[in-house]
């Protein structure tokens, strides 16, 4: 009888584990919520998260007498606490609230005994992972418990997720264009961050941005002007950017458009070899170089699976990529295409993710993240947007090289070979512009003659 409980046991939780895949497969499920194995926790009621917040930050015992005594003090803090979150998570919650100073500040709060629970949940997805292995012997799901147990602990430090705000504000300081809200360091523990409120719609939400005149195709190339150069020049990446953790509002005062990006608990800290062999593996693919396509896809760890590798990368397929990505739209029928081949080759895409490095595994779920924003916005990669990634592959490359020259000569060269690539780009973006414009204007004439 314990024989057959335990039996039914372990097929009932392959059987979860199993259905969790095949989600993942079909885009149903982010792999970072399977990763934490977030089913089942209970969400804290407002109160007692609004209340948290007083013990979190001055570290008293729940339950305590004390504690009990912070319970009527939390205006001592705040000259309001909105009760209702303005949005909640598997890990935390944030409210907007006020300041005695009169600040508008959002509070991120840690839910109770998460920090607890995060251990058992890695075992359980781990039991989980050993379970599918023992089923399925050829699908290698082992990274994602190594993922977890690497990611999870620095997602629940508070303090780090702020650094990580701190430091990609100053990065990219140059993007007028960007908004990382300040981080008020002096009511910030491990478990509650204090942070600047700034309003704003979701980037996906079309809606919005049509009520309030935000130009959507300039939104999507801001977007992958800031995620281009997190990847390709500084490797240091938000890795967490679905709809809800960025923002776009008009900017008061200017009214021009503006990305605020949120939730920083999640970063990707690129080695300097790999964020270079992915510059080179992007260059060949946009400029269909397909012999570089397979020597750097083979350098990231795709070995014989390029062809698969780089159309998870492109989210195109094998037929466009030889094309070249910058040639054509995405086609409903490619797209199609794209999500039947993706059930299909399951197995080679679990020895793919297995094999490869594992800065490649984030990088592949931003990829994910930021495509879907795009699809949402009905502006799925242009020939224009991958010119601007190459234009940062192209600074990354050349960076790297007078980096490593003492010669001043050497250093000239570059800088010249530099400023050259960048003006072909740059010549033949106005050439894919006045190409669009003519045929804009005899889409409009046959139009005339039509009527």
């Amino acid at each position: 009888m314990a024989r057959r409980a335990l039996q039914l046991a372990s097929w009932t939780g392959a059987a979860l584990a199993a259905s969790g895949l095949y989600l993942y497969s079909n885009k149903y499920l982010d792999p970072n919520d399977f990763g934490a194995v977030r089913v089942g926790r209970a969400v804290a009621t407002t109160a007692v998260i609004s209340y948290d917040y007083l013990t979190s930050l001055r570290s008293v015992p729940y339950g305590s007498e004390e504690y009990l005594q912070l319970r009527s003090k939390i205006h001592d803090l705040f000259v309001s606490f909105d009760d209702t979150p303005l949005g909640a998570a598997s890990l935390a919650q944030v409210h907007k609230a006020v300041l005695r100073d009169g600040r508008t500040v959002a509070v991120k709060v840690q839910h109770p005994k998460v920090q607890a629970q995060s251990s058992k949940d890695i075992l359980l997805m781990e039991v989980l992972v050993l379970a599918v292995k023992q089923l399925f012997p050829e699908f290698e799901f082992m990274w994602l418990v190594d993922e977890a147990k690497k990611n999870l602990p620095l997602e629940l430090d508070f303090l780090n997720e702020g650094r990580n705000a701190e430091k990609v504000a100053q990065m990219l300081k140059h993007f007028d264009f960007l908004k990382v809200p300040r981080i008020y360091w002096e009511l910030s523990t491990k478990r509650v961050l204090l942070m600047e409120f700034v309003d704003g719609g979701q980037v996906n939400d079309r809606d919005y941005m049509e009520r309030n005149k935000i130009d959507v195709n300039e939104i999507s190339r801001h977007l992958g002007k800031i995620y281009s150069e997190m990847i390709f020049v500084n490797g240091f990446v938000h890795c967490d950017p679905h709809p809800g953790n960025v923002l776009v509002r008009k900017r008061p005062g200017t009214g021009k458009a503006e990305i605020v990006l949120l939730d920083h608990g999640l970063y990707q800290v690129l080695t300097d070899e790999f964020r270079l062999d992915y510059c080179h593996l992007w260059q060949s693919l946009i400029w269909t170089d397909m012999e570089k396509v397979k020597k750097y896809s083979q350098r990231l760890g795709a070995g014989d699976l390029y062809p698969l590798f780089a159309c998870m990368l492109t989210a195109r397929s094998w037929d466009s990529v030889n094309r070249g990505i910058g040639q054509a739209p995405v086609t409903a029928t490619e797209d199609a295409e794209i999500r039947n081949n993706a059930a299909n080759y399951l197995p080679q895409i679990s020895q793919l993710l297995n094999h490869v490095p594992r800065q490649m595994l984030l990088i592949f779920k931003t990829n994910d993240l930021l495509r879907g924003i795009e699809a949402a916005l009905g502006t799925r990669a242009s020939a224009s947007s991958f010119l601007n990634m190459s234009r940062c592959c192209i600074r990354a490359l050349a960076a790297h090289k007078k980096k490593n020259t003492c010669s001043f000569f050497r250093r000239t060269q570059i800088s010249f070979r530099e400023a050259f690539n960048l003006w072909q780009i740059n010549l033949h973006e106005l050439i894919l512009r006045v190409k669009g414009l003519r045929w804009s204007r005899e889409k409009c004439q046959l139009c005339g003659h039509v009527v």
